[in-house]
């Protein structure tokens, strides 16, 4: 029998379209996904996809730049994951499906062409067994659901990581392989993946030492970090500095820190993986941006640390850059996830589902309804506390929500 929703259906211009009477059956068949820890209330619940900042890769058919927060072109509730990068974006479907759209002239939408899309589209390779992408500045990698990790793009510092220094159009394998990729992040020309067992890899360009290998020579292939280990839960890469939480809970930062992004509250840049000045053992997640970094506690508080002097990145209230980490003027234990945009900005979402946006606001980054800088966090114009991811990436960002329909 038909379900009826408890709430309207809204479309992208807020405009309030009236309940809609469907079968439950057929939102499982379209959309397939179940609220977790509620399987016996049949609440269905649907994520679709929210873009605003800088235009051209917005998804949206168009170059316009949107200070709030749209649907792309493509539209659909089955939205899964999400990742902007320098100029392009990413995501994966409920269905499996890859799809990117953005610029293209360092082929990294993997179309196996240099043209610019205005709207989602799959990339050559295709099929419905991708888990998890992320977007560098000019690459992506992806990893299916096999365990296989996939590489596109500019390749020519050894970001591709496929033992050359050749662009890739569509995804290839890295040069070591394998069916055991957790966890990949990519940022600005290297890349670091977590494997299953537990242990972190990195590969491309190393200036800084970004590759945490005790050297500043760049790698066309994954290698281990000085560190070594198998603790390692999860890592993030910036623009020319590298972050990643072990399963002891333990935070450890190195690379460029000529903006004190490594929170080590010293200057110097860091070729081994070195722990931040604020130490412990109960660190959950963390996000690294062009020349700051932010990480969120498992107690719930947010630190951010880093550049702050020209656009107050950091939610502090003030334009102070800062050597250690630092709680955001928003304070609070209820911090969920955080995503760090070009250099400029930051986004987070809190537990209770709302989305805050903070830093630089020229091109609608904070999505706010306003091209204003703001020093401590915001919500955005489109409100609501039902945001389940958020990406940024330069000047815009992208973000998941849960529509529940029954």
């Amino acid at each position: 029998m038909p379900y009826e929703p408890t709430t309207n259906f809204v479309d992208s211009n807020d405009v309030d379209l009236g309940k809609k009477l469907v079968t439950k059956n057929y939102l499982l068949e379209v959309y397939g996904t179940i609220l977790e820890n509620s399987p016996a209330s049949g609440l269905v619940v649907t994520p679709e996809l929210w873009v605003w900042g800088n235009g051209g890769a917005l998804g949206i058919n168009n170059g316009d730049t949107k200070n709030t927060p749209v649907t792309t072109f493509s539209g659909g509730t089955n939205w899964k994951q999400i990742s902007c990068g320098g100029s392009h974006t990413a995501a994966v479907k409920t269905d499996g499906s890859l799809w990117t759209w953005g610029f293209s002239s360092s082929v990294q939408l993997g179309t196996n062409d240099t043209t610019q899309r205005n709207t989602p589209v799959t990339t050559f390779a295709g099929g419905t067994d991708w888990k998890s992408v992320a977007c560098g500045n000019t690459h992506t990698a992806a990893i299916k659901t096999d365990g296989t990790l996939w590489t596109w793009g500019l390749g020519t510092s050894g970001e591709l990581g496929n033992f050359n220094n050749t662009n890739r159009s569509t995804p290839v394998t890295t040069f070591i392989g394998g069916n055991d990729w957790k966890s990949v992040s990519a940022g600005r020309d290297s890349t670091a993946a977590i494997k299953t067992d537990g242990s972190l890899w990195t590969w491309g360009r190393n200036i800084g030492g970004r590759l945490g290998t005790n050297d500043t020579t760049n790698r066309s292939t994954p290698v281990t970090t000085f560190a070594g280990g198998n603790n390692w839960k999860q890592v993030s890469c910036g623009g020319f500095t590298t972050a990643a939480i072990k399963s002891d809970g333990t935070l450890w930062t190195w690379g460029n820190n000529n903006n004190q992004q490594l929170g080590i509250n010293a200057s110097g840049d860091k070729n081994i993986p070195v722990t931040t000045f604020a130490g412990g053992n109960n660190w959950k997640q963390v996000a690294c941006s062009l020349d700051h970094t932010a990480a969120i506690k498992t107690d719930g508080s947010l630190w951010t640390w880093g550049s702050n002097a020209s656009y107050p990145r950091l939610g502090t209230n003030d334009t102070t850059n800062r050597s250690t980490p630092v709680t955001t003027f928003a304070g609070g234990n209820n911090w969920k996830q955080v995503s760090c945009g070009g250099g400029e900005f930051t986004v987070a979402i809190k537990t209770d589902g709302t989305l805050w946006t903070w830093g630089r606001g020229g091109e609608g980054a904070l999505g706010d309804f306003a091209n204003t800088n703001r020093s401590t966090p915001v919500t955005t114009f489109a409100g609501g506390n039902n945001w389940k991811q958020v990406s940024a990436g330069v000047n815009r960002c992208a973000a998941i929500q849960t529509i529940d329909y029954i």
